[in-house]
């Protein structure tokens, strides 16, 4: 009895490390296509940012798990990334905010949703209105940013997830590090 549930412990641990695995594997997968068809590139480098825990212990979204990246092809930065996790319902989804060298928001995109409702969030008709903002820009669910019936939730939380990457963005830049 004892090798049995040994057995469907060992089963169930190499289930979750693979699902986990594969779907880390599908996250980089999204977000390096994601990059290649907002920069139009075909040769670049992701290389993460570091920041340190003082540093971190300022930001609205933290830095850290491999989710702050500068963009750079022939030596030249085109870009920055930010990868995030945000509630949804449920479950979570992935995004990213693609910035400017000057850090302008230049695109953002839902990775992976994992609701059956509120998926009118990942559209770019809906997402195409966080273009264009700033570190400076206040982002707000009703206000600059349109209301989504039925998917409330998502809808919100991802603009609350956009405003802290604004915010976050904000004060890397005024530390020099971006």
């Amino acid at each position: 009895m004892v090798k049995k549930i040994a057995l469907f412990i060992l089963v169930i641990v190499s289930f979750s490390a693979f699902t986990a695995n594969s779907l880390q594997e599908e996250l980089l997968q999204k977000f390096y296509h994601a990059i290649e068809a907002t920069y139009n590139v075909q040769n670049y480098q992701a290389v993460e940012i570091e920041v340190s825990e003082e540093v971190n212990e300022e930001l609205a979204a933290k830095v850290g798990k491999k989710n702050l990246f500068k963009i750079t092809s022939n030596n030249e930065v085109i870009g920055y990334a930010y990868v995030g996790e945000a509630p949804s319902k449920k479950h979570t989804f992935d995004y990213v905010v693609f910035f400017t060298p000057d850090l302008i928001i230049k695109k953002s995109k839902v990775l992976i949703y994992r609701e059956e409702f509120g998926r009118q969030i990942g559209t770019q008709r809906w997402l195409k209105q966080f273009v264009g903002m700033s570190p400076e820009t206040n982002v707000e669910y009703g206000k600059n940013v349109a209301a989504i019936s039925g998917a409330t939730i998502s809808a919100s939380s991802m603009t609350r997830a956009v405003n802290k990457v604004l915010k976050t963005i904000g004060v890397l830049h005024q530390k020099n590090i971006l």
